[in-house]
């Protein structure tokens, strides 16, 4: 059984146990059959919003963005498949060029053809050290990247870069617009103009995203008229609204899409993801700075017990950002649940019980604060979780909720609930999460984790094109991890949504953290149908 299939078919026995039963609707007022936007039309109930919709500045960058294409995009399996380019790109022996041939008669929604140059600005904009995005380290790999003519775009890369193609699922950006205004502050972040199948009509910040079908769509125009991105940050209201009839789908923790199981209305998808839940060991607090410490919290986390309780069975123990039944998982680095070992481990580096059973020392007491974002109930059940594990072996962790606004000038020292993942390729996680040089960059290696072998490993990998090599490094990385983790990673949970079934063509993915916008089981919107009543 390949991972992927070991995942998907936990995921599909909780999706079974979702979807059994035979009553009605908890309330029969709400009828998702007529929808509450027309039959045309969607409302999807989403955790979080972008910060924006340019794709200069990060939005999109894994593909999926609705107003954008990328020269690729993924299938169901998440294998890639031209979109923008007309075929997969052209590979020199050498693994340094790559080559795309566009597809023809593209435009954008503004009427304006789609053209290599507007290849050519995106990346060279992004590559920019002027332009504000956090994820241009992502892109390090590119030389140069030039036009061929109207229809042909050549990137030359400084290495061998063996997922580069996994790169240019990027969305394009019109050079005609983008290419005109401030890439920084320009209206373009708030009123995009792409190549997709979807154009954006209306963003009221905090509450929701309304879109329109593309009708000149390259791919044709959308059979969903009308779609609608509800942003709902707390679970429990989410969960309320789609009860009521307020929203066609949402995505919902598991134990509160259980409330959906009996409704025969709606129907539950679970994807499995590369998505965890770890915390920050912020290197620059006393106590959480200290690696006896740390390697004390990942010996004292019950990480079992977290998947089955609080995700109730719908994801999988997690000791690092890749996931273990994934090929790139380092055999040998799990690690028990083993709270004699923690205790050990803190009374060895001395660290000792005072008289309410927290560990002290040099006068520090063993105390630090843990941040989760408020109304997200997995993080804060993960929290609490962690919490009492570490009291047990003697250290206070104190939980507090917030929003991003509050927690992230607070995460030089103070540790938090943090979550990432991606499955396209082991760069794509670990690079961003543990580099030194990316130490305090936004959201970028939180913990400002700083290894010499680690960075070493990861640069490797980055730069080698023998899968061989790339997964001897990984294993470096994974195992000093072991030694000196930087992170206590939780648990790999499984993404469920509740969808009214009324359409053709809701399906998921294995999907990445960053989910509900363009991942989800509307990743292929454009292509729903209507079902025949």
């Amino acid at each position: 059984m390949t991972a992927r299939t070991a995942r998907g078919a936990a995921a599909a026995t909780l999706a079974a146990a979702l979807i059994a039963g035979t009553a009605a609707c908890t309330n029969p007022s709400a009828d998702p059959a007529a929808g509450p936007g027309g039959g045309d039309s969607a409302v999807l109930g989403i955790a979080t919003e972008p910060e924006t919709l340019s794709p200069l500045l990060g939005y999109g960058k894994d593909g999926n963005s609705k107003v954008f294409d990328g020269l690729l995009t993924h299938d169901a399996d998440m294998k890639l498949q031209p979109a923008l380019a007309r075929s997969l790109p052209e590979v020199s022996a050498d693994g340094l060029t790559y080559t795309y041939r566009l597809r023809p008669g593209v435009k954008f929604s503004d009427g304006t053809p789609f053209t290599a140059k507007d290849v050519v600005f995106t990346y060279r904009t992004i590559l920019d050290p002027k332009t504000n995005n956090a994820s241009r380290t992502e892109l390090d790999a590119i030389a140069d990247v030039a036009q061929q003519g109207d229809d042909t775009v050549l990137f030359t890369l400084k290495y061998p870069y063996a997922p580069f193609a996994e790169r240019t699922v990027l969305p394009i950006a019109p050079e005609h617009i983008a290419g005109r205004q401030d890439v920084n502050s320009g209206e373009f972040a708030t009123r995009p103009v792409g190549t997709g199948p979807y154009v954006l009509t209306g963003w009221s910040k905090g509450e929701k995203l309304t879109f329109r079908a593309n009708p000149s769509y390259w791919g044709g125009e959308p059979a969903v008229k009308k779609l609608t991105m509800a942003v709902v940050k707390d679970d429990d209201v989410r969960a309320t609204r789609l009860r009521s009839g307020e929203l066609d789908a949402a995505i919902l923790p598991p134990d509160l899409a259980k409330g959906f199981a009996r409704d025969k209305a709606r129907r539950t998808h679970a994807a499995t993801s590369f998505d965890h839940r770890s915390v920050t060991l912020p290197t620059a607090h006393p106590v959480t700075g200290d690696p006896a410490v740390r390697r004390a919290l990942d010996a004292a986390v019950n990480r079992t017990a977290m998947v089955d309780k609080l995700l109730e069975g719908a994801g999988k123990p997690a000791y690092g950002p890749v996931p273990a039944d994934s090929p790139w998982f380092t055999a040998g680095t799990e690690r028990p649940y083993d709270p004699d070992k923690a205790k050990k481990i803190l009374d060895d580096a001395g660290w000792k019980p005072g008289g309410d059973g927290i560990r002290s020392k040099d006068g520090v007491r063993a105390s630090f604060p843990l941040w989760y974002t408020s109304g997200d109930k997995i993080r804060q059940d993960h929290a609490l979780a962690f919490a009492s594990d570490a009291k047990k072996a003697g250290i206070e962790v104190k939980t507090e909720a917030g929003t991003w606004e509050v927690i992230e000038p607070r995460m030089k020292t103070d540790a938090v609930l943090a979550g990432g993942g991606s499955p396209a390729d082991p760069d794509f996680d670990q690079y961003p999460l543990l580099h030194s040089s990316l130490a305090g960059d936004g959201f970028n290696n939180m913990a400002r984790y700083a290894n010499p072998a680690v960075d070493r490993a990861l640069d490797d990998a980055r730069r080698s094109g023998d899968p061989a090599a790339r997964k001897a490094a990984y294993d470096t990385v994974q195992r000093e991890l072991v030694a000196n983790p930087g992170y206590v990673f939780l648990t790999h949970i499984d993404h469920l949504y509740v969808v009214a079934d009324r359409w053709e063509g809701p399906s998921t993915q294995v999907e990445p953290h960053d989910h509900g916008l363009g991942a989800g089981p509307w990743w292929n919107i454009e292509h729903w149908k209507p079902k025949k009543q």
